[in-house]
């Protein structure tokens, strides 16, 4: 039996929405990585693209579990001495909610340039409208 490799032609490349209100930001951000990997698909090959791309909307209205919006840090180092910045969840979803997303999903992304290509077919949206309606995504439910 021979090992399946896909092929740039048998990879169909499908736009999802997926809607965050009232949904726990691990959980959510579990299922979004695995869309952008492919791990959804049969043809999924862990070295390639095969993937979808995600848009998810309504970030401000994310949930967390237990103290995580006043403990859970979020560290920058400036690369000079004393710089370095904390912020809390909290603050972080005030600011920018979609950036609590997106760091969450790439903590679960490959460490590598295949996970830096999946990261960008990753949008979010802190509201409930997007531009992608020209794609035809189609609504994707998350349990």
């Amino acid at each position: 039996m021979k090992t399946y490799i896909a092929k740039e032609k048998d990879i169909q490349k499908t736009w999802h929405v997926v809607d965050a209100k009232d949904k726990v930001l691990g959980r959510l951000s579990a299922k979004v990585a695995s869309i952008l990997m492919g791990k959804n698909k049969v043809i999924y090959s862990p070295h390639q693209d095969t993937g979808d791309e995600v848009i998810v909307i309504n970030a401000k209205l994310i949930k967390t579990t237990g103290n995580k919006l006043g403990q859970k840090q979020y560290l920058r180092y400036s690369a000079y001495p004393g710089g370095l910045n904390s912020e809390t969840l909290a603050t972080v979803m005030k600011k920018s909610p979609e950036r609590a997303i997106r760091h969450a999903v790439h903590g679960m992304l490959p460490k590598s340039k295949l996970g830096a290509k999946l990261l960008k077919k990753l949008r979010v949206y802190p509201g409930d409208v997007h531009p992608h309606q020209a794609q035809q995504p189609k609504i994707l439910k998350i349990d």
